[in-house]
This record gives structure tokens, sequence and C-alpha cells, in this order.
């Protein structure tokens, strides 16, 4: 299954939903969101920064992972920003396409 990296950054709504609720309960919510959509979470964590979490999940597919993230995002507690991640092997199967060499950088 495909995996993502989520980057969660809290509204100030949702910092002080995070301040009553405490982190292991936003973790559960969390967890339940994605499941609904048929991902499963593989780990949460709260990060000082930029960046207030990152969530690491798999997801049948894309399809998947954007339905529950656009219900997150549509509470507006939060902004998150979703990065597909790729395993090695999938560099390796990457790397042995073929690409137009034809492509001519901006501006030569």
């Amino acid at each position: 299954m495909p995996k993502y990296l989520l980057e969660v950054t809290y509204t100030a709504e949702g910092a002080k939903g995070l301040m009553k609720d405490g982190g292991s309960k936003r973790k559960q919510v969390a967890e339940q969101a994605l499941a609904s959509a048929g991902a499963t979470m593989e780990s949460f964590h709260f990060a000082l920064g930029d960046v207030d979490a990152y969530v690491i999940c798999e997801a049948p597919d894309n399809a998947a992972m954007v339905s529950s993230t656009l219900a997150i995002n549509a509470s507006g507690a939060v902004r998150l920003k979703t990065v597909v991640l790729l395993t090695a092997e999938e560099m390796d199967q990457a790397k042995k396409r073929s690409v137009d060499v034809t492509y001519r950088a901006p501006g030569r």
C-alpha cells in the first residue's frame, strides 16, 4: 500500500482543541478519520517548529488518502500537507523507465 507523510499545522482553533483534549485524544481522532477511508496510521509525532505534527500512514490509493485529508482539512482546525512517500525499490523502478531525453531546460 502507498505510504504518505502528513504535515499537520494547527490553526488557533485547533491549538485550543489540542490543549483541551490532549495529544492522545487528537491522535485517536485522526486515526479514526483515516480508518474511515481505509487508511491506517503507522505513527503520529508532535513536533516543535513550523509543523505541529507528523503522521505517517498507508492508504489503498490516492483517492482514499485525499478523502480523509479533505474531511480533516474541512474542519478548519488544521492544515494538512500530504507527501507521497516512495520506497527505494520504487525509485529503482522509476530509474528504469525511459524518459524523453530531448527535454530542454528553460532558457536553453
